[in-house]
């Protein structure tokens, strides 16, 4: 397994890729983060109307990362779309047939190839959620937000929490991504079509009747991102994103130990 993971990891270090990747999720985390002290006082708010960000929250113990937290859905599918494309693209260039030769445990090399995507995910989430604190940082003064309950024990304690809540959601989505991309072994469909659900299908159905979103996959990892939302508990969210994960797991991981790779 050790050798898949290195082989894993030399692909996911590829310049075009590793750049690119964590590229889009510094842009997104710098603006997303930025927004938040530089729209503190536009009428139209900084962030979901629903749930406005105030300067008294971002001056809590755990204002350093709210930025953090809210862009966390968004790391996410970035994380969904690496994992989606490095699984599926192994039946798209039909290099699947050469890592079972040299690897013939078909559920081995599938964790071997999770692990790897999961320590890519992780290092994405460090460096973002390292940009995003030092953003806060620089721009609190600007906006007026005192930053002394950051430097506290339990403001430690908050920027501690909200990374493993990142990083489980972020690497959730991910793993919705890897069996996507078992399932339908193209990179373009299983990119599309996740992307597609994500963005628009379940705000669609949340916009049509609100509850939906208490049982939907992907407002389940963003709660858990958030640590919690009022509308969804972190324990639930957990809880039923485990399920997903677990159900859809298992799904993929037979037919890829069943199914034949010229298939």
């Amino acid at each position: 397994m050790i050798r898949v993971i290195r082989a894993e990891w030399r692909k996911l270090r590829r310049p075009t890729l590793f750049l690119g990747t964590v590229g889009a999720a510094l842009f997104f985390t710098g603006l997303f983060t930025s927004l938040l002290f530089i729209l503190i006082d536009s009428p139209r708010g900084n962030s979901d109307p629903e749930n406005p960000v105030s300067r008294e929250m971002l001056a809590s113990v755990g204002g350093s990362v709210i930025g953090f937290s809210t862009v966390g859905s968004l790391l996410g599918i970035i994380a969904y779309c690496v994992f989606a494309a490095q699984t599926a693209q192994e039946y798209t260039y039909g290099t699947l047939r050469n890592l079972l030769v040299r690897q013939p445990g078909r559920l081995r090399l599938l964790a071997g190839k999770l692990i790897s995507m999961k320590l890519f995910a992780i290092a994405m989430v460090l460096i973002s959620g390292v940009l995003s604190l030092a953003i806060s940082y620089f721009l609190a003064p600007s906006a007026d937000v005192k930053t002394d309950a950051w430097f506290t024990s339990d403001g430690g304690i908050e920027i501690l929490q909200a990374f493993i809540n990142v990083s489980i959601s972020v690497i959730g989505f991910g793993i919705f991504g890897m069996i996507m991309g078992l399932l339908l072994r193209s990179p373009i469909s299983s990119i599309a079509i996740g992307v597609l659900w994500i963005l628009i299908i379940e705000n669609l159905l949340g916009a049509v009747r609100s509850s939906t979103l208490d049982w939907l996959p992907g407002s389940q990892l963003n709660a858990i991102a958030l640590g919690g939302t009022p509308q969804v508990t972190y324990l639930h969210a957990m809880s039923l994103a485990g399920i997903y994960i677990a159900v859809g797991g298992l799904i993929a991981a037979v037919l890829f130990s069943r199914r034949d790779v010229a298939n």
